[in-house]
């Protein structure tokens, strides 16, 4: 039995072209709206399965790389002009295009977001509010201003007080601008208006994103569960992973 259809697309952001798939169920129309944001170094394949496993429960889903936003991107953009903001707006452009579709029920949406793909996602609705019904934050990296005042960033080291033009970061090269955007950020405050539905899933020894932010944003956020997946470290996999699809199901089942 065929649960969707799957396709590609595209759309545009300041002329940088988004490479994204849709997954469309057969049944229904005006359908609700899932975009699934990937985090730092990754792309749409990272979260392709969730996206699969919801359609299957009459999702429209949409999957994207980030413009300039990781490895083996299908889409436009430098990794050098990459920020957390560049990609809050990739996300919007998204948005647009997906409540575009004659499918999809524009009052009905749902933002995700793993990792450094869960910030973004967390900024895109504490920006665009009511237009947002709920959003999911997997292990969302709200730790990126603090540890941009570090200087310390995954596997970069540099001086906050003299951030170099060219950052080095494992198989990333980022730009000043990666860490100079966030520097004088304060995480909480800028995610705390979003009023809307909001659960965070997180693992207790994630070593990249310390739980404790989880914890600091369940409890800022008005309307927020907080699933604590023991023992469960930074990207779920095995049983982390079916822990944390089941706790997606449960939360987005229609």
């Amino acid at each position: 039995m065929t649960f969707y259809t799957k396709a590609e697309f595209t759309c545009s952001r300041d002329g940088l072209t988004i490479a994204g798939t849709q997954y469309i169920p057969t049944k229904g129309d005006r359908l609700p709206i899932l975009i699934l944001s990937h985090g730092f170094m990754a792309n749409q394949g990272s979260v392709r399965r969730y996206a699969k496993r919801m359609a299957r429960e009459g999702y429209a889903c949409f999957i994207f790389d980030f413009n300039g936003g990781g490895l083996k991107s299908k889409s436009a953009g430098k990794k050098t002009d990459m920020t957390v903001f560049t990609e809050v707006a990739d996300l919007k452009a998204v948005l647009a295009y997906a409540r575009s579709l004659s499918c999809t029920n524009s009052s009905d949406v749902t933002l995700m977001g793993c990792s450094q793909g869960g910030f973004v996602s967390a900024i895109t609705a504490a920006e665009l509010k009511d237009d947002i019904n709920r959003i999911v934050l997997f292990y969302p990296a709200l730790c990126i201003p603090d540890d941009a005042r570090k200087g310390h960033m995954m596997f970069a080291e540099f001086d906050p007080q003299n951030i170099p033009e060219i950052i080095h970061c494992g198989p990333m090269t980022l730009g000043r601008d990666y860490a100079g955007t966030v520097m004088n950020v304060d995480a909480f405050e800028l995610i705390e208006p979003y009023q809307g539905e909001v659960l965070i899933v997180h693992g207790t020894k994630d070593p990249i994103v310390d739980y404790s932010y989880a914890v600091r944003a369940n409890e800022r956020y008005q309307n927020s569960r907080l699933v604590t997946i023991e023992n469960g470290g930074h990207g779920f996999r095995g049983k982390y992973d079916r822990q944390a699809t089941a706790a997606l199901v449960s939360y987005l089942k229609k």
